[in-house]
């Protein structure tokens, strides 16, 4: 049975022309708001990629051939192009106090059963580490619906909280997972997973208005069953929300029961984290390798630089561009591959 909850501060008409028809919920389960957060700041044009007086901004790392991070790098030793196009860098810092805003997304489908307390554990201690006085995050979990678990705070507790509350979605009726067909491999015909529909509502419903620097975390094995969106809608999502998104691949493949056809989420998370800047760390089961992870990514984000420039091409029509940050010592750029031209009825 279709059943919508529109909650509060993020349902927009947009998302719900795209998304009523899905059969899946974007709950809200605390009360929680962020309105009375926002800071005076907000309306800035420089902290946000979309193009507002037209000016691009990027955060982005430089790291070597092994992965390490790489500081010290100053405005000449980068360039800048957009659709092969050189393009005036205006302004450069290595910023790594920016406002954060963060979104952390579980994965609570059966497939997680055996890696969900890990997660929440781990990623609770990994909140605690990398917000400040002036971050926020907010906490969604996702399995046959997506909710809300907690809305935007800087209060640590609340997202521990809201961690806690994640919880496998097993139906015990049938002694089977939702979305699972009872048998060892995921059924493709019916929702388990909706993981592209909850990247597109973070990004969309809570990314797209919020400025300065925004990430999503999510701990899933990646494998989507019934969303309603496609991978690309999600990634578009991602990019137009001007969010990094990390996946932190927690798997317990033995789930799948060995056959060879029944675990395919790797490839698209990949696709996802590369357009946007992130990227994906494979942890398996192991508690240390998830710790590892994050301790990885809050390295990354405390490493970001923070680069700006005026396009040469002004029209902001709603198109695609594509960006290529180049090193000149050919260190490697982390970074999102394009963004989208917001017209100007569009920003916020």
């Amino acid at each position: 049975m279709l059943k919508t909850i529109c909650f509060r501060r993020v349902v927009t008409a947009l998302s719900l022309a795209v998304l009523c028809a899905a059969p899946f919920t974007f709950a809200q389960q605390s009360q929680g708001s962020s309105s009375s957060q926002q800071s005076d700041d907000s309306q800035k044009p420089s902290e946000t990629l979309k193009i507002n007086v037209n000016v691009v901004q990027l955060f982005f790392n430089v790291k070597d051939k092994h992965g390490a991070l790489i500081p010290n790098q100053t405005k000449d030793d980068f360039e800048i192009l957009e659709d092969g196009k050189p393009q005036t860098i205006k302004y450069f810092t290595a910023e790594s106090n920016l406002p954060l805003t963060l979104g952390m997304m579980i994965d609570s489908s059966g497939s997680q059963r055996n890696v969900i307390d890990m997660e929440k554990e781990v990623g609770g201690a990994f909140l605690k580490q990398i917000l400040t006085d002036k971050d926020e995050a907010f906490v969604i979990s996702f399995d046959i619906s997506v909710d809300l678990l907690q809305d935007f705070t800087r209060d640590t507790h609340r997202l521990q909280t809201a961690l806690n509350k994640a919880k496998v979605n097993v139906d015990y009726t049938s002694g089977s997972i939702p979305g699972m067909g009872g048998g060892p491999i995921p059924q493709h015909n019916s929702p388990g997973t909706l993981l592209y529909d909850a990247v597109y509502l973070s990004a969309h419903d809570m990314l797209s208005k919020e400025t300065g620097r925004k990430a999503m975390i999510l701990l899933t094995d990646g494998q989507d069953e019934g969303s309603r969106l496609k991978i690309q809608e999600a990634i578009e999502s991602a990019q137009k929300a001007d969010a990094i998104v990390y996946v932190l691949l927690c798997a317990d493949r033995g789930f799948y029961g060995g056959f060879g056809g029944g675990y395919s989420g790797e490839s698209d998370m990949r696709k996802l984290t590369e357009q946007t800047g992130g990227r994906v760390i494979n942890v398996g089961n192991k508690f240390d390798k998830l710790r590892e992870a994050f301790d990885q990514i809050a390295n990354e984000l405390r490493s970001q630089y923070n680069i700006g420039y005026t396009p040469t091409n002004p029209n902001q029509d709603g198109t695609y561009r594509k960006i290529e940050i180049k090193n000149k010592q050919n260190y490697k750029i982390q970074s999102r591959a394009g963004y989208y031209a917001t017209r100007p009825s569009e920003q916020q």
